[in-house]
Order: structure tokens, then C-alpha cells, then sequence
């Protein structure tokens, strides 16, 4: 019994190769994902060859094919964006509004919104665009 004991040697080193192929598997599974997560309101933007870079964050005002409205991510009336755009106020001159709306919306509703805007006192209102196929 005693020489069995001497012929039995402890491992010391720890095999990581499991370890290294799970960590590679999520990261593929994260690259693969990434693109498709996209936050905010799911909107079909109109194509116009406009500027692609945004030169300042600031708010955003969304209106889907139904005509919701939405500030940032939360559904809102037309009526509530004042109180919303309060915390801009003290850059209200320079902070810029993204605007951003389906294509099948009317004018009529896209004109109410941005009247609202600037009845809040924001002048900087931007539209938001996707960019054409094969315009950078």
C-alpha cells in the first residue's frame, strides 16, 4: 500500500483547453450577434444623400408608420415634448433635435411635430436619413 502511494504523482498544471474553447464560442456568438441588436424604434427611414456624420448627440423624436410618437424610446403625445425637451433648455440654441419618421408618414404629422419643437424654442432641428446604396 505504501509503494502504490509513491508511484502516484498530483497534477499540478490545469487544462484551460475547455475553458478557451467556450470563451472563443461566445465571442463568436457576441460578433455574430451585435449588428442585429439595435436599440431604439424601429423606423423605415427615407433615402437621401445627406451628411453621415452627426457632429453632436442630443435628443431624438421618432414617428413610426402609425403615426405614434416617441421621445428617445418612450411612446409620448405631441403635446408632452416641451416638457421633455426641459432639460436641453439652457443649450437650447446649440443642442441639435433629431427628427426621425417613417417614410409613409404624411407631412401633416411630421409639420406637427417639428411646429412643437419649435414652439419649445429648439431651433436646431435635423432630419434623419438613411444614406443610398453606394453613397458614403
Amino acid at each position: 500500500m505504501a509503494r502504490s502511494r509513491r508511484n502516484f504523482r498530483s497534477m499540478a498544471d490545469i487544462n484551460i483547453t475547455s475553458l478557451v474553447d467556450v470563451t472563443l464560442t461566445l465571442l463568436i456568438i457576441f460578433m455574430l450577434t451585435a449588428p442585429y441588436i439595435q436599440g431604439g424604434v424601429e423606423v423605415d427611414l427615407p433615402e437621401a444623400a445627406t451628411r453621415s456624420q452627426i457632429k453632436r448627440e442630443g435628443p431624438v423624436i421618432s414617428i413610426t408608420a402609425n403615426r405614434q410618437v416617441f421621445f428617445q424610446e418612450q411612446a409620448i403625445t405631441r403635446t408632452d415634448l416641451p416638457e421633455l425637451l426641459a432639460p436641453w433648455e439652457e443649450d437650447k440654441d446649440t443642442v441639435p433635435v433629431y427628427l426621425r419618421c417613417d417614410q409613409e408618414v404624411p407631412y401633416g404629422v411630421v409639420l406637427q411635430v417639428m411646429a412643437e419643437v419649435e414652439r419649445a424654442g429648439f431651433p436646431n432641428l435635423n432630419l434623419v436619413a438613411d444614406q443610398p446604396q453606394g453613397v458614403q
